[in-house]
């Protein structure tokens, strides 16, 4: 059995839900309370037990790799006043193994995971989307490794939703639970009317992939808003090869939403330990007022 070593992140999204902002800056370092989203996406990576990144970006998008680079002038800056906490902080950015490559059209998820097949060569990985943090014990990208080291097949995560948001996720045909939390699938359905959805279970932003979805991908054809789904092209790997789905049960923050990102910001900011206090604080000052 191979070990999963690698991870990509798709980051190449034109980050539309956060204009004006996203005009000139990337979505993905877009902050919470101090610490840019996509850096929780590789914290997560590297607290796993991954080795190698990539981050699949697109235009506007170098200032990720500038968070990543050596500061070699504001290390030194700091260094010399004595500033070794916040140089710790900005050391913890670099000397992580981390690739990038340019999905130059937005083609969709699916085109995005496709950039990565030189990457991952014959090898499992996971796919890690920047729009969702999870806050678990265990690492949710862990809980899939752990399912792969008893399985050997692809897993996504899966999260109960309100039925009514069903046309907003992929959404799994559930078959049997093989064991506490993991599911067989029958199918996999793209944004489904709600209607229409066979569960209440959506696929949430960590999936645990077989290098086999590499020949899928390159000859699917475009699905919903007419881009290449990763959904899409995960059903029909599902009808040659097992496919599960584990259900998270953790906490998990929508930070690609206005609403998911200010909740993340305020939650976060109530275990800062520079501003936790205060805000409490204010938080409670600003309940008397509505």
């Amino acid at each position: 059995m191979q070990k999963v070593r690698k991870a990509v992140i798709p980051a190449a999204g034109l980050g539309t839900r956060f204009l004006p902002a996203t005009k000139a800056i990337a979505k993905e370092m877009l902050p919470i309370v101090d610490k840019p989203t996509i850096q929780f996406i590789v914290e997560e990576a590297l607290n796993s037990g991954i080795e190698d990144i990539l981050i699949v970006t697109g235009k506007g998008k170098r200032p990720i790799e500038d968070h990543f680079d050596s500061n070699v002038e504001l290390e030194m800056n700091l260094s010399s006043k004595g500033k070794k906490e916040l140089l710790d902080l900005v050391e913890e950015t670099t000397g992580i193994n981390l690739h990038f490559i340019r999905q130059k059209r937005p083609l969709g998820l699916g085109h995005a995971v496709l950039q990565a097949k030189a990457f991952v060569g014959n090898e499992p990985f996971v796919v890690m989307l920047g729009d969702d943090i999870m806050e678990s014990k265990v690492p949710l990208t862990k809980q899939l490794m752990n399912d792969y080291e008893k399985t050997t097949a692809s897993t996504l995560a899966v999260m109960k939703v309100p039925h009514k948001d069903t046309s907003k996720y992929g959404i799994i045909n559930p078959n049997s639970e093989i064991s506490k939390g993991l599911y067989n699938v029958k199918n996999f359905v793209e944004k489904p009317n709600p209607k229409e959805a066979p569960s209440d279970l959506a696929i949430i932003g960590r999936y645990l992939l077989t290098p086999e979805i590499f020949d899928i991908l390159e000859n699917q054809k475009p699905g919903a808003g007419n881009e290449i789904q990763l959904t899409d092209a995960i059903d029909n790997l599902n009808k040659t090869q097992r496919v599960f789905a584990r259900q998270y049960t953790g906490k998990r923050y929508d930070v690609g939403d206005k609403l998911g990102m200010v909740e993340a910001n305020i939650e976060y900011g109530l275990k800062h330990k520079e501003i936790s206090v205060s805000l409490k604080e204010y938080i409670k000052e600003l309940a008397k007022t509505f």
